[in-house]
This record gives structure tokens, sequence and C-alpha cells, in this order.
């Protein structure tokens, strides 16, 4: 069995990670997209959007703070040896629920606030921050916890599909239902769960299989929300109540006389700062791993 990697940031404004921007200034507000901050940065009627970059960072430097915008100024202080990157904080109308990570993290600092999407498109991060009234951007942490999350995803080993059926070296039928089902192993399926430190922050990882699609090999994908069912042989003919196929053609003429088989597991990893700072830092993205198995598909050879 073969297993390949990739890996796929989760673009959903709804992802609960988040973003802190790094020494951003100057600040730029816009109010119903009219698009002053420059390129890139949109509002629209129902937000008030902050642009905020710091193209001026240099090693050994931080950023100039900017005129405060929108209810709050941009922070000093990026990372040294590094250039901040363009981060747009948007207020959120409605504002989340309580049990919201960011909004008990306002409740613990007095509950004067709001909450505010932060997206990094330089980065490819989106998530949700705190900001209490009149106060600066927060500035880059000088642990960055999404570093942290990735290292401890990186130790799970996280693996494609443990396919149980069909089997490798099987043998199956066209027009039979087909079953598809994978092994819940904690490195094959979840949850996997691992935690990474830096200094004094610590930031706690989990992983889970959401979906598993199937590529039959034959021109023809099933997508499963789960892993599948296995076949037992009291149903007979029976077609899997959630994952299954039917190869309608026989694998003859393929590459060793088999149809290629790739099984794509999407893991779902949600991390959060366990302990340290910035408390309540929170964020997710899915990652897919690849199995892939020959399936040898014939027919009933019925004599006459």
């Amino acid at each position: 069995m073969l297993t390949k990697r990739r890996i796929t940031l989760a673009g959903s404004t709804a992802a609960a990670a988040v973003l802190l921007a790094a020494g951003t200034a100057p600040v730029y507000a816009d109010k119903g997209g009219t698009g002053v901050g420059g390129p890139g940065c949109r509002g629209a009627s129902k937000y008030v959007k902050v642009c905020a970059s710091d193209p001026s960072s240099r090693p050994g430097t931080s950023g100039s703070s900017g005129a405060p915008a929108a209810g709050f100024g941009a922070g000093a202080g990026g990372r040294g040896g590094t250039v901040a990157a363009k981060c747009t904080y948007t207020k959120l109308v409605p504002q989340p629920p309580a049990e919201n990570l960011a909004m008990q993290d306002g409740k613990r600092q007095g509950g004067k606030g709001a909450v505010y999407q932060v997206m990094c498109p330089d980065t490819g991060r989106i998530g949700v921050v705190w900001v209490p009234d009149g106060e600066p951007a927060p500035a880059q942490p000088a642990v960055d916890p999404e570093v942290l999350a990735r290292r401890a995803v990186d130790s799970m080993r996280l693996d494609g599909p443990d396919v149980a059926s069909p089997r490798p070296g099987g043998k199956y039928t066209v027009g039979v239902p087909m079953w598809l089902w994978g092994k819940q192993g904690e490195n094959t399926y979840g949850p996997a769960t691992a935690t990474a430190s830096a200094g004094d922050v610590t930031v706690t990882a989990t992983a889970k299989v959401t979906s598993i699609r199937w590529t039959m090999g034959d021109g023809t994908t099933v997508a499963c929300a789960g892993p599948g069912t296995p076949y037992r042989g009291s149903r007979n003919m029976a077609n899997s109540p959630d994952c299954g196929h039917r190869y309608t053609r026989t694998s003859s003429g393929q590459p060793g006389e088999r149809f290629s088989l790739t099984a794509t597991s999407t893991w779902t990893i949600t991390w959060e700062v366990s302990a340290g700072e910035p408390a309540g830092d929170a964020g997710e993205w899915t990652e897919t791993r690849d199995s892939t198995i020959g399936v040898r598909v014939g027919e009933i050879q019925v004599l006459r």
C-alpha cells in the first residue's frame, strides 16, 4: 500500500484560527468598501475593516506605530528578521456565541471589547481574536502557535486509509456490490492528539478523518462521510448502506490486470494554546493522505 501526503489550508471564514499581526503599521480604515487602505483592503457595509501592513520592517527593527483606526491602533514591535504579513482586522457582526474561545478570553479581560476576524493572505491564516476597547492591534507573539501546532501534527505520523475492503489480493466480479471500508486506527482514522511546546507556550492539536474519497480506477469516484461499514456474509448481495460501488466492466487491459484504486482521507486538524500566551489562540486546517491498491475485477463465466 502506498501512502502520499498533501496539505490544504482551510479557507472558510468560519475557521477558528486566531491570527496575530507581526508588528503591523501603518493602519488604514476602510468603511463601506471604499478601498482607501490600498490593494486587498475592501470592506462591507456591516463590517468595520482595518488593513495593516509593515513593508518597512527589517532585521533588528520593528515597524513604526500608526494612528489608531476603527477603535484600535497598530501594534509596534514586530519579530526581528521578518517582514510583517499584511493582515486585515474585521469586527464580527454579530459577535460569536459566548462559548467561543475568543469571547471567553474577552470575558476574562473584563468583557469590554469585541472579537475581530483576522486574515493574513500572505501566510494563509484566517481566524478570530479578542481586542479590548482602546487597545492596539495585537503584535506577533515571540512563539507562533500555528508553527507549534504543525509540529505537533507532524509527530502524529498521520497515514492514508488502512483499506480493509477491497483487499489487494482479492478477486471481484462485475455487477456485484463492493463494500468499501477502512480500519479505524489512531494514525489512519483518528482521533489522534499531540502537543508541542516552545518556551512557556504549549499547543495541543487533535486530528480526525472527516471524509474519505474513493477513486475507483474505472472513472468513478465515491465520496463517503465515514470509514464505511464492514461487510457481513448475512448481507448477501445487498449494497453497502453508506459506502459502496459496483464495477460495470472488468479490469482486463489495465496495468497488471487491476484497477488502480486510491482512497484519500481528509484529516481535519484543530488546535489551541493550552498553556502560555496568547491565551485563547486556536485554529483549524485540513490535510489529506492517500492509499493506493490494485483491484482485480472479472466476470462470472457461465457454462452452457
